[in-house]
């Protein structure tokens, strides 16, 4: 797992809340930092590639370990 500037956790949120709580963080970052986010909706795997190509910002990883789906960002 690369390094990532800051974390949001979401699990236990189910779309669109999670999109909607990095989309927030998102916000209060800088251009070029990386944001990790965890989730548990499966959704959110679609979820996150279709709001990476909406805003943007580079979807660096997407994978899953044990029922937790993790997401590395990269701020535009």
């Amino acid at each position: 797992m690369a390094e990532y500037d800051q974390e949001l956790d979401a699990s236990g949120l189910n779309c669109p809340l999670p999109i909607l709580r990095a989309k927030k963080t998102l916000k209060g970052m800088e251009s070029g930092q990386i944001l990790r986010i965890v989730a548990t909706d499966p959704g959110s795997v679609k979820d996150f590639e279709a709001f990476a190509k909406q805003t943007g910002n580079e979807l660096l990883e997407s994978s899953e370990e044990g029922g937790k789906y993790l997401f590395l960002l990269k701020t535009k």
